[in-house]
């Protein structure tokens, strides 16, 4: 068995120039590739979707980035651009067992289904403002910038209790949080501002209290343990992070997708299309290739004819997954709405770690994407579309596009 990182290992493309090319070699590399994140990190990427199911309900892989053998060594700066993702402050994302049990059960005492299902009204009404904004004379503008991301961006406020006025901050915070190329120097001061935010919204719905997640997080209680402050502020900036992003890829791919097969866009007012153009086309079939340091191996782990190292760090490779064929078929390669169980995908996690705010990220696209080609048929491609960073999880700096 394979078991040194000191292997020949795939850089992975900080600019994704070729998303389809890179998961390919991912996927022939085998279940377990040695890969190198930027900044010269070397992990290992699970690239096979039976093998990264397995490993997500690992117990020997573990969230405590004390566990990392290069972090203990000093390996890995605290400046570096990534640091946000693989040490992101005391939350559900980062402890296991019973820590991790008691946390989500708090945390799942304030978001609530009821409580996301209340946020409809409010996104169709923040929907409907921005689509009445946006320019109806089939001149190109950025598609991300004025719908994609204010859409999921106000939703977040509205759930979470953060003034509005904080948002445009938050924005270019969050950019910089998410991106591997933000300067070593910026970066601690960053992840200072995210947390001094969140620390005062909570600080302030301590003192008045709303109908808010920040408050009911506050006051969520289970045989009479709290959630503190600390852990508040890390699940609020979890959560934001999350929620946004993911919602802002669902959208941007989705009309990406849906412009580069028009034969498909025409089904897309149906309501079980449009729950499968999430499905297929952003959850599985153009997945982010966001690399999440996702555990650390407290020991070895074989994988295939390989072993994670114990005190190595692990990533999933949601975008090889994604074109796995042994999960998907032969035709795992092409966007198709009409698939069979298009949502075979895990690309919300799974396992005692899967993402809570799931449901509200497919509320938001399940209101936005039909009242997008309701209001104006067809969204059609307006030029030439950068690629993000491999840090920002939908991949695009902008959305060029005209209505019609």
């Amino acid at each position: 068995m394979t078991t040194g990182i000191e292997e020949a290992r795939i850089p992975l493309d900080p600019f994704v120039t070729d998303l389809d090319g890179e998961s390919a070699r991912l996927r022939a590399a085998g279940p377990l590739a040695a890969v190198e994140l930027p900044g010269g990190v070397p992990v290992w990427a699970v690239t096979h979707h039976a093998e990264a199911k397995a490993l997500l309900t690992d117990p020997r892989l573990v969230k405590d980035i004390n566990v990392w053998g290069a972090w203990q060594r000093g390996e890995i700066p605290a400046d570096w651009p990534l640091i946000g993702l693989a040490n992101p402050g005391r939350s559900m994302l980062t402890v296991d067992g019973a820590e991790h049990r008691r946390l989500r059960t708090l945390v799942a005492q304030a978001l609530t289904v009821r409580r996301v299902e209340h946020m409809r009204g409010r996104i169709t009404e923040l929907t409907d403002r921005l689509l009445d904004e946006l320019p109806a004379d089939g001149g190109v503008f950025d598609l991300k910038a004025a719908f994609a991301y204010p859409l999921p961006m106000y939703v977040v406020a509205d759930l979470m209790g953060i003034e509005e006025a904080r948002l445009p901050r938050l924005k270019v915070l969050f950019e910089k949080f998410f991106s591997t190329q933000t300067p070593p120097e910026e970066v601690v001061a960053t992840l200072t501002e995210l947390a001094g935010i969140m620390a005062d919204t909570v600080a302030a719905k301590r003192a008045a209290p709303g109908d808010d997640l920040t408050s009911a997080l506050i006051l969520a209680s289970e045989n009479g343990d709290h959630l503190t402050d600390e852990e508040i502020v890390s699940t609020l900036q979890l959560m934001v992070a999350a929620g946004h992003e993911t919602t802002i890829s669902l959208i941007v791919n989705a009309v990406v997708n849906l412009s580069t097969h028009p034969e498909q866009r025409a089904l897309v007012l149906s309501v079980l299309a449009v729950v499968a153009v999430i499905e297929e086309g952003r959850l599985r079939w153009s997945h982010d290739r966001t690399p999440r340091p996702f555990g650390f191996a407290t020991e070895d782990v074989p994988v295939g004819d390989r072993v994670i190292p114990a005190g190595d760090a692990l990533i999933v490779s949601y975008g090889a997954l994604g074109r796995d064929e042994r999960a998907h078929g032969p035709t795992a390669g092409a966007f198709d709405i009409t698939r069979d169980s298009p949502s075979r995908h895990i690309s919300f996690g799974h396992g005692p770690h899967v993402c809570p705010g799931a449901a509200l990220s497919r509320l938001e696209a399940g209101v936005a994407l039909p009242a997008l080609y309701a209001r104006f048929r067809a969204v059609t491609g307006g030029g030439r579309v950068r690629a993000a960073t491999a840090g920002v999880p939908n991949d695009l700096f902008e959305l060029p596009v005209r209505t019609a």
